[in-house]
């Protein structure tokens, strides 16, 4: 049975009335970029995260660069984050000048390790971008009291984690900036590029709808100089629809997250992987379910589970300190090493909420069997 890493169509076809209802009702107003659609979609992502104000953006890469442009980051400035990311998080940083410094991540949630960003602020340390990876937080109550103490920007990388919690607040609603992806791939995930901001303050909130127009307001009148980060009217109105499904669609990842830990328990017991952690205090999402492979087994691992059509990932194969786009900063192979292991071991196996049991269950017996070889 072969069973994808993500099946978009799964979650399509229960909702294409409502979807194709919203397309035509863009049509009919003929109001593809702004509009109340844009508006309306605004307000009801912003109210979801639990942010004041929120801003629908052109991708979750312009979320971050709209971020740190409405900051002021720019050449001369640091940026601290974790190197065990999309690269969209670490490119961003240097697209608008500044020097992206990566630190290591705690091993049990992926996540950038709080103790390592305090030992690397220096007094050219503007902002701290944390990524929330997989769908869980980082550790925001750690990372709040360093930018706070050192009156430092949180930009936090939720393009993975819309509706993920940290003791009972929402990815977006902690930091002075949240930016959240809409590709398609995404629990939220829209009919092509899509984005999102959330900010917790007006002045900064003011910032970014300029900037996301080429700092123009009123039209023709540019106090900034921004960009085209515009969200089109028919991905807002696709993904308002969405909007109203995706606590269900998070509810059947969480079950089949609970279902993996279960069946896949034996494999651990025996040292052959080690399950993804759950952090205390944590809503986890599960856009991504991540084992960790051990003893230098992951690409024969992932080669099995191909061979039977069983769809996988390797998310992150390559962390960004050793991209050699960055080799220019000098960082060298074992100086991160839970993020250089991190990305020898990880393996990424389907978690969708439209995943059957018997879909489940394959991926499952397929994974036994790829270790008993």
């Amino acid at each position: 049975m072969p069973v994808p890493l993500l099946d978009i169509a799964a979650q399509y076809e229960p909702i294409a009335t409502e979807i194709q209802a919203a397309i035509a009702e863009v049509f009919k107003t003929h109001r593809y970029i702004g509009g109340p659609i844009i508006s309306r979609f605004e307000e009801q992502v912003a109210e979801y995260c639990g942010a004041p104000f929120g801003v629908g953006v052109s991708s979750g890469t312009d979320a971050l660069l709209v971020s740190l442009m409405a900051e002021c980051v720019g050449p001369g400035d640091e940026v601290i984050t974790t190197p065990f990311t999309f690269f969209a998080t670490g490119g961003c940083i240097s697209r608008v000048g500044a020097k992206p410094v990566f630190v290591d991540i705690k091993p049990d949630t992926f996540n950038i390790d709080p103790v390592c960003v305090e030992n690397a602020i220096t007094e050219r340390t503007r902002a701290i971008l944390p990524v929330h990876l997989f769908g869980q937080c980082a550790d925001m109550d750690a990372l709040e009291k360093i930018a706070s103490d050192r009156g430092l920007a949180i930009i936090e990388d939720a393009a993975q984690a819309i509706g993920s919690e940290f003791k009972g607040r929402r990815a977006g609603s902690m930091g002075h900036y949240g930016c959240f992806s809409f590709f398609p791939s995404k629990n939220l995930g829209g009919i092509g590029d899509g984005g999102f901001v959330t900010c917790n303050d007006e002045e900064r909130f003011e910032r970014v709808k300029k900037l996301r127009s080429h700092g123009a307001h009123p039209k023709y009148f540019h106090s900034l100089i921004g960009g085209n980060f515009r969200l089109d009217a028919i991905q807002a109105a696709v993904l308002e629809v969405k909007l109203r499904h995706l606590d269900n669609w998070h509810s059947g990842r969480q079950s089949n997250a609970e279902r993996y830990h279960t069946e896949l328990a034996p494999l651990a017991e025996r040292g052959l992987i080690s399950l993804p952690v759950q952090a205390e205090e944590r809503r986890h999402i599960w856009n991504q379910f991540t084992i960790r492979v051990h003893d230098g087994k992951r690409d024969q691992i992932r080669d099995a589970l191909k061979a039977a059509n069983v769809g996988n990932e390797v998310y992150y194969p390559v962390p960004l300190h050793l991209q050699d786009c960055f080799a220019q900063l000098g960082y060298e192979r074992g100086q991160l090493p839970h993020s250089e292991l991190a990305a020898a071991e990880v393996l990424s196996i389907p978690i969708y909420g439209e995943l059957s049991s018997a879909q489940q269950d394959e991926v499952v017996k397929q994974l036994k069997s790829a270790f008993s070889v």
